[in-house]
């Protein structure tokens, strides 16, 4: 059992929690909660970590028990209350969390789907954005999620709170540059639009039934002109009254959405 703040476990989750250096170095990310516990691949859960107030219910010990994680494995530590609630990043802590392990998803296999479908993410910056993307794409039926490096860490303890387990199942490509990648899309097939005020046409007068991939871009400033300039076609979603543009999620979902209503007619 641990009972000091000062534990080298300890001490490394709150790392991971903080920091997405050690995120990338260690490979691992942390998520917090009974739904995300039970969700998690148990192929992928590194450690789990229970409060000593969660123990005490014999339903949560039969959780525990049911994924391989009982009291004689040593894979579970028991924490001190105090202790768990100096970890937990909620409120009202659950009195569960783990350690997973991180997983890249290859561009090759996200292609592999007959009429892939892509969300191609530039510089986002605000976590509940991200996970809203992929809790959305989950829903949607995305093929991948593909991030460039100056996006907020996938991994961000935000983020994976805001997928609702998404992030487990969605598959997810971090990249240096998108450019690197455009030219392998070409080459697929995959056409590529860029959600740009700038638009040729609105959205819903483009034909969304083939290989596709979406360019969204950063919260303030848009997409970058190097990227837009690399679409296949620039694309718009109408406003009315004064207001310029539209959450980045919330204009992902509006093209996802659009794309599996399309690929539902001609089912």
């Amino acid at each position: 059992m641990i009972t000091s703040m000062s534990n080298a476990q300890i001490k490394h989750i709150q790392q991971l929690m903080k920091k997405a250096k050690a995120r990338r170095e260690s490979g691992l990310f942390v998520v917090e909660g009974m739904k995300m516990f039970r969700e998690a691949p148990k192929d992928r859960i590194e450690k789990v970590y229970a409060s000593t107030s969660f123990l005490e219910s014999g339903d949560n010990r039969a959780v525990l028990e049911e994924k391989g994680f009982g009291s004689e494995s040593p894979d579970m530590e028991e924490v001190d209350d105090k202790v768990f609630r100096s970890l937990s990043d909620t409120v009202t802590p659950q009195g569960i969390l783990c350690l997973v392990r991180q997983v890249d998803t290859p561009l090759s296999a996200m292609l592999e789907a007959r009429q892939p479908l892509l969300m191609i993410l530039e510089d986002l910056q605000d976590p509940g954005n991200l996970g809203t993307i992929l809790r959305t794409g989950e829903g949607a039926g995305v093929s991948g999620v593909i991030l460039n490096k100056n996006c907020v860490d996938l991994y961000n303890p935000k983020v994976i709170r805001s997928t609702m387990g998404s992030v487990y199942r969605m598959p997810v490509l971090t990249v240096d540059s998108i450019s690197d990648i455009l030219p392998e899309l070409k080459k697929q097939g995959v056409r590529t639009y860029a959600a740009h005020l700038r638009g040729e046409h609105f959205y819903d007068q483009e034909d969304f039934r083939g290989k596709t991939a979406f360019f969204i871009g950063n919260e303030g400033n848009g997409l970058s002109d190097e990227l837009s300039g690399q679409a296949d076609c620039l694309i718009k979603i109408p406003m009315l009254g004064q207001v310029e543009s539209l959450n980045a999620a919330m204009a992902a979902g509006i093209l996802m959405y659009e794309t599996s209503r399309q690929r539902r007619k001609v089912l």
